[in-house]
């Protein structure tokens, strides 16, 4: 299910405040460390995340949810989200057998549609749940267990759940596509706290020499507009759908990889990001198989990350 955007986005800062003994001011410039062959040209700068022509977002155009999260939340326990952290709904009035979409027009002004494509299943999630339905106007839309998905319009930040029981028909989306409701039987239970996941390792390119990969040989990058003290990682919405957190990893697991403030990122979006050396490290969804690296340059701001933390560029 894959759906180009050609979105032009400003990145939101978040900050996350630590403790004075941790990445301690040891980061003032962002240190690269060159490689020793040319890399592809960069995408034009003017769009950081990738996409090579940016264009306007028409006023509802339908936007894919990145990287699903399942937050808990005290009236409804699990719920989805989407990369930005914001709910993701259900109406009644649409069927799962078969998917059909029945939100058009005015409606889905106000309940706007989350598109098919660029879309990873919440850690826990039965990643089969996912699916597309193609709407009465030819577009591709999101399914979680069938049910064609939403955001509501007066959600306006991250966690809002404005959206759920409205006109007794609309429902916050669980993560197994039922209606998110505490304790109710059927429902998805929170989830765990997060735990490691895979492992993070040294792999050799040719172009790149020693750059560090995560559990499934995928290159891990680093974004120059992020800090390391404070921890700040600048890539959020859509710009997090198409540059994934990397989950965190125990240091344990990190082989070849500097130890020093191996450290986990407590994200304002829910989501939680492994740092190396206090950087906060990413996947890129335009590398497909293990050892591309077609992130490398994006925009001029997305590098591979060498073993020690720094960004690998080319003289």
């Amino acid at each position: 299910m894959g759906i180009k955007r050609g979105t032009s986005l400003a990145a939101v800062a978040i900050v996350v405040t630590l403790a004075a003994t941790a990445c301690g001011g040891t980061q003032a410039a962002d240190n690269t460390k060159p490689a020793g062959a040319a890399a592809a040209a960069p995408a034009p700068a003017s769009d950081p995340y990738g996409d090579p022509q940016p264009a306007q977002d028409a006023p509802n155009e339908a936007k894919p949810a990145g990287q699903l999260n399942s937050a808990t939340t005290e009236q409804l326990g699990a719920v989805l989200t989407d990369s930005a952290g914001f709910t993701l709904y259900r109406f009644d009035k649409d069927t799962a057998k078969p998917p059909t979409a029945n939100c058009d027009g005015d409606c889905a002004k106000t309940w706007p549609v989350v598109a098919a494509g660029d879309v990873t299943a919440a850690a826990g999630m039965d990643a089969s749940v996912l699916g597309e339905v193609v709407r009465k106007d030819g577009g591709k839309q999101l399914t979680v267990g069938g049910w064609p998905a939403y955001r509501f319009a007066k959600d306006t930040k991250p966690g809002d759940l404005n959206g759920q029981g409205v006109g007794g028909t609309w429902f916050a989306l669980a993560p197994d596509g039922k209606k998110a409701a505490k304790g109710a039987a059927g429902a998805s239970p929170a989830p765990a706290p997060a735990a490691a996941s895979g492992a993070l390792t040294v792999a050799k390119d040719p172009k790149l020499g020693d750059h560090i990969v995560d559990g499934k040989g995928m290159t891990v990058y680093r974004f120059k507009p992020d800090t390391a003290w404070p921890m700040v990682s600048k890539c959020t919405g859509d710009c997090l759908a198409k540059w994934p957190a990397v989950p965190p990893v125990e240091k344990g697991n990190a082989k070849g990889i500097v130890e020093k403030n191996y450290l986990v990122l407590d994200r304002p979006d829910g989501v939680k990001q492994q740092t190396v050396d206090c950087w906060p490290v990413y996947t890129f969804t335009g590398d497909k198989n293990p050892g591309d690296t077609n992130g490398q340059g994006v925009g001029g701001t997305w590098y591979a990350v060498s073993p020690d933390g720094k960004l690998i560029t080319v003289k």
